[in-house]
């Protein structure tokens, strides 16, 4: 713990055994056949484990949790390697990494493949490692070039096509920044609504003015009810996660009364015997899972 604030993870990386790595979600067999996965186990074989693994160590018992990479994990084991370098996290936080590790985003891929060639890995070999043509590596290698730190940390975790980061490219960076707020608000990240959030961009917030666009009073009037009405549902929407969280406190301690109340034999025997639709009632809902119920927003 450094001035109050406990570190996220250990500093080294720690060798453990693939076997001993407990995954924290299941993966069908048939992701073997996507393409992704290809690209995972090519890229391992190729030029090695370039992003290591998350884990956390289980608070009863020997073993470690897999929080981060179950596909490379996969590959290891396909490829019969027996030992793997994890980065080793203090917490259990498996919601935290299982929201995120259902597909890789370009972000991430990014990394990976500016790691690589850092590493000493060339262009040439990327490419014919993860079966792609040249062009499309150095895309990916260059994709956050033009894009402000703000705006990457707001997209991060982000399923966020390549094409949107073209497009935030076009804008300055408080635009940027405030159009990857709009897209995390209304969960948009699709290059359409990129596009829109760019023609609704006054040409000072824009990289290159270039042609200036013949604006119509009713182009212009578009852009301004675009604009306002982004805004006004990222409000609402902010309004409604409020909502959200104290309605989910209220719910927590009613189901923290009714799992007391059942407990009680006495009260619980009376409620089955006189009164059995409140009784079963009164039951689902102390046994409801509203964690599960919250991570499947």
């Amino acid at each position: 713990m450094t001035n109050g604030i406990k570190q996220g993870f250990k500093e080294k990386l720690l060798e453990l055994a693939v076997e001993e790595l407990l995954p924290t979600k299941s993966i069908s067999i048939s992701v073997r056949q996507c393409r992704k996965y290809a690209q995972v186990l090519s890229s391992i074989r190729e030029v090695g484990l370039i992003e290591a693994p998350v884990a956390a160590p289980l608070k009863k018992g020997k073993g470690y949790l897999l929080l981060d990479g179950h596909l490379r994990i996969m590959a290891l084991k396909e490829l019969g390697v027996e030992r793997v370098s994890c980065l080793i996290s203090t917490d259990d936080e498996t919601y935290t990494y299982n929201k995120y590790i259902n597909r890789l985003s370009a972000i991430q891929e990014h990394r990976m493949i500016v790691k690589a060639v850092q590493s000493g890995v060339s262009e040439e070999k990327l490419a014919r490692t993860l079966n792609l043509d040249i062009s499309t590596i150095r895309n990916k290698r260059y994709l956050l070039e033009g894009i402000c730190p703000e705006a990457v940390e707001l997209l991060k975790e982000k399923s966020v096509p390549e094409q949107v980061f073209r497009v935030l490219k076009k804008m300055k960076a408080p635009r940027q920044i405030t159009a990857a707020m709009l897209m995390n608000d209304q969960n948009k990240f699709n290059s359409s609504y990129a596009k829109a959030l760019l023609d609704a961009t006054p040409a000072n917030q824009l990289v290159n003015k270039g042609k200036p666009k013949k604006e119509t009073p009713a182009t212009l009037a578009r852009q301004v009810r675009l604009e306002e009405e982004s805004l006004a549902l990222s409000s609402e929407i902010g309004s409604l996660k409020e909502q959200y969280g104290t309605a989910m406190i209220d719910m927590t301690s009613m189901q923290a009364y009714l799992k007391s109340l059942l407990g009680n034999e006495a009260v619980a025997k009376f409620l089955h015997e006189f009164h059995g639709p409140i009784h079963d009632k009164f039951k689902e809902i102390a046994e409801l899972d509203f964690f599960s119920l919250k991570n499947m927003e």
